[in-house]
């Protein structure tokens, strides 16, 4: 039975995958192929589906900072959309009347942006660690945490008093660094991170809540230790073979009929306007219309949330059992949507720019990018091993070298340390052009994702910026590229580490 939904699944991400989609959209319309030839999903593949979902939030609580929930950006634009979404369903369920418990909780469950979606696509470009990305995945909780007191009221069921005890659990990280430090091994490091993930969902479903949300505070108490990234690492690969059956089993919820699919695609046409709520409301808290078009993107779906809501909700006999089907496939057709649109979201962007930026607020926006770099002569973009790697060179040089990255939790921890770093995204087509280059020897690009380097060389050669533009490489097409583009220097780290090795093996 296994292989009737992994060989599927992937035929379907491949063929998607050729035609520039995220494979997760062949994965879907796998499972809807999957029901019409007569296959039904079972306690099997949700089961797996839910352990994809608890390692997803658990290597999110990895990185989660608990302060980025109470940021200003994340309480009132998250708050803000909930309250609108809900009045509106209020009015809308009302005039219709009938079923008015049983849309109104229907209502506010579309109010949520899927978790799975947003989290995946800003973790494949790297951007969960951004600024907008650190907003986004804020919300996404904020939502999470109604999300649960709504299931609740919808089956009548209350979470118990010891549901408050999961809060405690990131005091318990002396304990868990412990144990991650005692399991030396890569296999005991993965298995430490499985079972933590799968005994946060455990205890949470014992004390009457989401069990994604205790798989998230377990992460959290793991959370700021050295190895961390290992970890998370480690468990990459397998958290993506898992989520290969929560996309399948939306498919396998059944193919609605005519008026359904009817029904479902005015759901889908309602999409653009929770983008445009989510972009005003990014706008009024002070974002730049970048950062708030890139951020309302990411949410712009409707949340696997809402396939739980629409069950409980027809068991509970206030909404005829249509709803299932239809809803299920507004979800479906949410994610495909919205799955190319962020793959793209730069680049649309870029598009819209001179309509968009009319919008943006007079203020001191919290994500402005530098208007002056000081008397630096040497940049480096992207202030990872690599990049401040780079810095310390200049800096033993005594040269006038700055940093830039769009990643506030490394901006303030170099700056502790001393170090000359401004916030500025790679990505963003405005920060080359607002960055005065006139007295600049060189840039160093240091982002991991070809696709941004390759654009930020095309916009300092848009710029006639003359200086030498030093990058890095992990494959010999990635290097012929970036040197076509206009590079001076492009290096193989990997292959660079091997050179200087072997040099210090063979020195007297």
């Amino acid at each position: 039975m296994e292989l009737i939904w992994i060989a599927p699944a992937y035929l379907a991400g491949l063929i998607v995958s050729r035609l520039y989609f995220p494979p997760l959209v062949g994965y879907l319309l796998a499972g809807y192929v999957l029901y019409a030839l007569g296959v039904k999903a079972d306690g099997a593949l949700a089961h797996v589906a839910d352990i994809g979902i608890e390692l997803l939030l658990f290597t999110v609580g990895l990185k989660l900072k608990l302060g980025s929930l109470l940021k200003r950006e994340v309480l009132s634009v998250g708050g803000l959309h909930l309250l609108i979404v809900t009045a509106v369903s209020i009015v809308v369920f009302f005039a219709f009347g009938g079923h008015i418990s049983g849309g109104l909780v229907l209502g506010v469950s579309l109010a949520f942006s899927s978790t799975v979606l947003a989290i995946k696509v800003l973790e494949d470009s790297g951007e969960l660690s951004t600024m907008y990305g650190r907003d986004v995945l804020g919300i996404l909780i904020l939502q999470d945490i109604v999300a649960i007191g709504l299931l609740a009221f919808t089956n009548n069921k209350q979470p118990t008093l010891w549901a408050f005890g999961l809060l405690l659990l990131p005091l318990l990280r002396p304990f868990a660094h412990r144990l991650l430090n005692a399991s030396r091994d890569d296999e005991l490091k993965l298995l430490l991170g499985v079972s933590l993930a799968l005994a946060g969902g455990m205890l949470a479903e014992y004390v009457g809540i989401s069990s994604d949300l205790g798989a998230l505070l377990m992460g959290v108490m793991l959370a700021g230790h050295a190895d961390i990234e290992d970890v998370a690492d480690k468990l990459w690969g397998l958290k993506e073979a898992f989520l290969v059956a929560f996309f399948l089993q939306i498919g396998l919820t059944g193919l609605p009929g005519y008026d359904e699919i009817l029904q479902a695609l005015a759901l889908l046409a309602l999409l653009p306007l929770q983008g445009g709520l989510f972009f005003m409301l990014f706008l009024l808290v002070g974002l730049r219309a970048r950062t708030a078009f890139v951020s309302s993107l990411a949410l712009m779906t409707y949340s696997e949330f809402a396939l739980i809501t629409s069950d409980a909700v027809v068991a509970a006999k206030l909404l005829p059992p249509v709803w299932q089907s239809i809803i299920g496939l507004a979800v479906a057709l949410s994610l495909a949507v919205a799955a190319p649109l962020n793959h793209f979201s730069h680049r649309l962007f870029s598009l819209l720019e001179h309509l968009l930026v009319r919008f943006e607020r007079k203020v001191d926006h919290p994500d402005r990018l530098p208007s002056s770099i000081g008397v630096a002569e040497w940049l480096v973009v992207g202030m990872g091993r690599t990049g401040l790697s780079a810095y310390l060179a200049f800096n033993r040089q005594e040269m006038r070298v700055l940093g830039l990255d769009a990643d506030p939790a490394v901006l303030q921890r170099l700056l502790a340390d001393g170090r000359r770093v401004l916030y500025g995204d790679a990505e963003d087509a405005e920060l080359w052009d607002r960055l005065p280059l006139v007295r600049i020897k060189g840039i160093i690009l240091t982002v991991p994702e070809f696709e941004v380097r390759c654009s930020a060389i095309m916009q300092l050669k848009a710029r006639q910026y003359k200086g030498h533009i030093g990058t890095v490489c992990f494959d010999a097409s990635e290097e012929s590229e970036l040197y076509r583009l206009g590079a001076s220097s492009v290096i193989h780290p990997l292959m660079e580490a091997g050179k200087q090795l072997a040099g210090r093996m063979l020195e007297p």
